[in-house]
């Protein structure tokens, strides 16, 4: 019988990871896809790699919170399974409305539904957790806005990323050594911007692994029967199995919530909210890197659309500023070549005023809505489940 839970719940896992591993490879990749820069089968492996990292090492962090300190007593082996099985079912209804749930979210919410339904939920962990749930998104938001406002636009005028025809380093076999020599239509800019590019990439994969295998391994640790490490690889298996598979999709569409923004834009979003999340982490801390994600590209349009008011005027409500127009979201990269990003004050060009807006405000109401409604849903279900069933418990 218990060899038969554990199967049934190393199934769930599987599913939880490579539903994870379909939309975090996607996000973390897309954009680099997208530009050229990586291949699809490579960006999978990578991701593969960075994933198992993150999980075996700051992951193990959160691994130990949701399986032990959100509750007063160790996950049983039944009630881990029955916690991966509505983690599933927050990720099945994500997929109805079209908007990735925060995994992390749906997961402290299930464990938290089980301990209110036992009287074993530890309030003081879950204050803390629910408190850095409200103050990620405002981090996200305000380093973004600082980035957008002052740091992107000087960096846009200085940093071109793009994809020369031919490949980027080639072979030199007029030695007695082969050495590697850059491509024929290679710049050292180019080299040097596709490596950051990469090493970003990495960067997001090791946060993604460190937040997400947590979601599809810990229900299964300790008393639930599995050992941490072996926990870690299948999740990172089963992580690596979307990716491969049907993240290929979701690259294609350049990385979901980065799809519309330059690529120069998304790397500093990859940055910013994979640092957050990472360090989260490490505070054991479970944390989605959509949700950093999502609040710092709404951040980065918001400061580069405010760039024509000061700050001064935007306190006071000058009067004038009416004058001066503001778009939402714009954040393009077509400024004229060798001419700088207007003065913050200053009016800005056509081509920024008029560029592809950075988000949809509609988008960000869903998002934030789901945000509310996935762990709240997993709560109120789990708790009713392990009301009804307490010797599943």
């Amino acid at each position: 019988m218990v060899e038969t839970l554990l199967i049934i719940g190393v199934i769930a896992s599987i599913f939880v990871g490579f539903n994870i591993g379909g939309s975090s490879t996607g996000i973390t990749w897309g954009p680099s896809v997208g530009a050229g820069i990586v291949k699809k089968t490579t960006a999978a492996a990578v991701m593969t790699v960075f994933v198992f990292l993150g999980g075996i090492t700051v992951g193990q962090n959160v691994m130990d919170t949701l399986s032990g300190e959100i509750i007063t007593t160790e996950l049983t082996l039944s009630a881990g399974v029955a916690v991966l099985f509505f983690i599933g079912l927050g990720i099945l209804v994500a997929n109805v409305f079209g908007v990735p749930v925060p995994t992390s979210m749906t997961t402290v919410g299930a464990i938290a539904g089980l301990g209110l339904a036992t009287g074993t939920l530890n309030y003081e962990t879950i204050a803390e957790i629910v408190i850095w749930w409200i103050v990620t998104p405002v981090i996200g938001f305000w380093v973004g806005g600082v980035i957008g406002r002052y740091i992107y636009p000087w960096v846009n005028r200085r940093v071109d990323i793009k994809k020369s025809d031919g490949p980027l380093l080639t072979l030199n076999r007029d030695g007695g050594v082969p050495s590697p020599k850059l491509g024929p239509n290679t710049t050292v800019q180019e080299l040097g911007t596709t490596v950051v590019v990469l090493l970003i990439g990495c960067y997001m994969a090791f946060s993604a692994g460190a937040s997400n295998v947590p979601n599809a391994a810990a229900p299964l640790v300790g008393q639930a029967g599995l050992e941490v490490t072996d926990a870690v690889i299948l999740a990172t298996v089963a992580i690596g199995l979307g990716g491969f598979t049907i993240a290929r999709r979701t690259m294609d569409s350049v990385g979901g919530e980065l799809s519309d923004i330059p690529l120069l834009a998304a790397l500093f979003v990859m940055v910013t909210a994979s640092t957050i999340t990472t360090i989260l982490s490490w505070m054991g801390i479970p944390i989605s890197l959509v949700m950093g994600t999502v609040m710092t590209i709404v951040g980065i349009g918001w400061g580069r659309a405010t760039r024509p008011i000061t700050v001064r005027e935007a306190v006071t409500r000058d009067s004038d500023i009416t004058d001066k127009r503001i778009e939402l979201g714009a954040i393009v990269t077509e400024e004229e070549e060798d001419e700088d990003a207007p003065a913050i004050g200053e009016p800005e060009t056509e081509a920024v005023l008029h560029g592809s807006d950075l988000f949809n405000p509609r988008a960000i109401i869903k998002y934030v809505s789901m945000w509310v409604i996935g762990p709240s849903m997993s709560t109120l279900l789990a708790y009713g489940f392990f009301t009804v069933l307490p010797g599943v418990a």
